[in-house]
């Protein structure tokens, strides 16, 4: 071929993007006919694992739903529920929950939040894109943008709500309200799950919470626009999260999977549920028993898909406080499998290197 093919330049071309401060959304809005070259993940990534048929009777892939009616009262339902959470969280790593006692109109409300922000005018938006980790709210595509094998079809922006609430005017003023509303009742949603993982672990109720499991709540908003070519990418490649666990709350278009026994599941979607994921730093102090699943999301031809993920971690903040696994699930057969870590080193760890398809739990095991 006369001349060769101009060498791809990657770096640049994510720089380039990256410096429109439109996000994928402001591509889709322009209208383009083909996915762009930084967001063509490795054609291994999606050979690697089939998708489970859910319908007939293989009970292998009926995602767990659990239902809190009653549980705070009544001690049967209670010990009802911790033996759902302790099982789910053993063989899953992923659970749904309904009749949690979020309002339904407040989920409603932080989704039409996010789709508020998204849906404001592109010069407002770009006013908050930002790579800085100083900053309160970011907006951005892709945290790891510059470490992934290929970019992801989403915007997200990411606001740290405690323990350090974050100042009025540090949020946009288009979903501002909502988030410190449904921050509060994650919160206190996340202090009931907390105590039933606890007790499902045979320890106090109050143990994972007097260890500051916690302390922090960052929420992120997800937008996965439609896609014109979704074969080619992801809206999130295969990862675990890096937290103690996420609570997510997704609308109803789908897209969102996790693996389980070498197949990928749809997780039911259901906007009146909010679905509860064990991250690293639970399956670390818990020293296996409780396990950090990997997932993904799919691109779909037919969006935007919104979702709103709930991590309980302080992430990056720097914080004296050691994790490693817990003493009283020790014993001379179970010794400890991991070191210990800070939250920020661990936080620090996970983002450097991205969402490369591997653990970021690898690096601290003995």
């Amino acid at each position: 071929m006369g001349g060769g093919e101009v060498k791809y330049d990657r770096n640049s071309e994510l720089k380039a993007f990256d410096e429109t401060k439109i996000g994928v959304k402001g591509l889709v809005d322009s209208g383009i006919p083909k996915v762009p070259r930084i967001f063509i993940q490795p054609p291994e990534s999606f050979l690697q694992f089939p998708t489970a048929a859910t319908a007939g009777d293989d009970t292998r892939f009926v995602f767990p739903t659990i239902d809190l009616t009653g549980s705070r009262q009544d001690p049967f339902r209670r010990r009802e529920t911790v033996d759902q959470v302790r099982q789910a969280s053993e063989s899953w790593g992923f659970f749904q929950v309904i009749n949690h006692g979020v309002p339904t109109t407040v989920l409603k409300q932080m989704l039409d939040g996010v789709h508020r922000f998204y849906d404001q005018d592109e010069e407002d938006r770009k006013k908050l894109y930002t790579r800085d980790v100083k900053k309160t709210f970011r907006h951005n595509t892709n945290f790891d943008l510059y470490s992934a094998p290929a970019a992801q079809w989403r915007d997200s922006f990411y606001c740290n709500m405690a323990p350090v609430p974050p100042k009025p005017e540090d949020l946009p003023q288009v979903c501002r309200d909502i988030m410190v509303v449904y921050s509060d009742h994650v919160m206190q949603l996340g202090l009931d799950v907390f105590e039933s993982m606890s007790e499902g672990l045979g320890l106090s109720r109050s143990h994972l919470k007097d260890m500051d499991c916690a302390e922090g709540l960052a929420i992120l908003g997800h937008y996965y626009p439609a896609c014109p070519e979704p074969d080619l990418t992801v809206g999130a490649p295969k990862h675990a999260d890096n937290d103690f666990f996420t609570v997510l709350l997704q609308d109803h278009m789908g897209g969102l999977q996790v693996l389980h026994k070498g197949h990928w599941v749809n997780v039911p979607p259901n906007p009146e549920a909010l679905v509860i994921n064990i991250g690293d730093l639970l399956q670390l102090i818990t020293n296996d028993k409780f396990r950090s699943v990997e997932h993904r999301v799919v691109a779909n031809r037919v969006g935007p898909r919104v979702s709103v993920a709930s991590f309980f971690t302080t992430g990056m903040t720097p914080t004296g406080k050691v994790y490693e696994p817990i003493k009283q699930l020790l014993s001379e057969d179970e010794p400890p499998k991991y070191r210990e870590t800070t939250v920020s080193d661990y936080t620090t760890f996970y983002t450097k290197k991205g969402l490369d398809g591997t653990s970021a739990l690898l690096h601290f095991r003995i």
